[in-house]
């Protein structure tokens, strides 16, 4: 990567360097969002998957454990809702410049302006990579209770408990999201 701006080749696409760093904040923190959401929803999907069949399995030997053991799937479905509700707190902060065109004016914000990218687009990343880990972690869990709820039914409780401390982790995540998008404005005019 050389050490001035310009591009090396016409579209700037010499190489994965050049790419990413012309690309515009605003790709960044648009691909935060589509992150965040994108791969709550795959974690979700993850869990549900992981949880429904060991769920659908047990329910043959056990038929009274259909009901109950839907609490795994609702837990599992939340991890989705925190991508969709971080999705909705970062593109509430992508702001375009007042003034419209191709270039920016004279004395803009370059620093805050790709800052803003950078942390919507780690703060999306956060979350979805948070919430994968919380939507397998809550179907590996979900599917533990229902087998063990299908032998015992003493069993439900005590590992229920470990499918909500599991759960926790995606409320991390988001929490972990708003701190880093906290800071994250994008600039709407140039520097006086």
């Amino acid at each position: 990567m050389s050490s001035d701006a310009t591009c090396s080749s016409e579209y700037c696409n010499q190489g994965w360097a050049e790419v990413l760093t012309h690309m515009s904040p605003y790709g960044y923190a648009n691909f935060g969002v589509a992150f965040g959401l994108g791969l709550s929803i795959v974690g979700a999907a993850w869990g549900i998957w992981l949880t429904g069949s060991s769920l659908v399995g047990a329910a043959v030997k056990a038929p009274r454990i259909r009901s109950k053991n839907l609490i795994s799937v609702i837990f599992c479905e939340a991890t989705a809702i925190y991508g969709v509700i971080m999705a909705i707190i970062l593109t509430n902060k992508i702001k375009e410049p007042e003034s419209a065109g191709y270039f920016l004016e004279e004395g803009w914000d370059y620093n805050g302006y790709y800052y803003a990218g950078y942390g919507m687009f780690s703060a999306g990343l956060s979350v979805g990579l948070t919430n994968i880990a919380s939507g397998v972690s809550v179907g590996i869990a979900g599917s533990s209770c229902a087998i063990a709820d299908a032998q015992d039914a003493s069993l439900f409780v005590k590992i229920l408990i470990v499918e909500i401390f599991a759960s926790a982790l995606g409320i991390f995540g988001i929490i972990v999201g708003i701190i880093q998008s906290n800071a994250c404005t994008f600039p709407t005019f140039a520097l006086q």
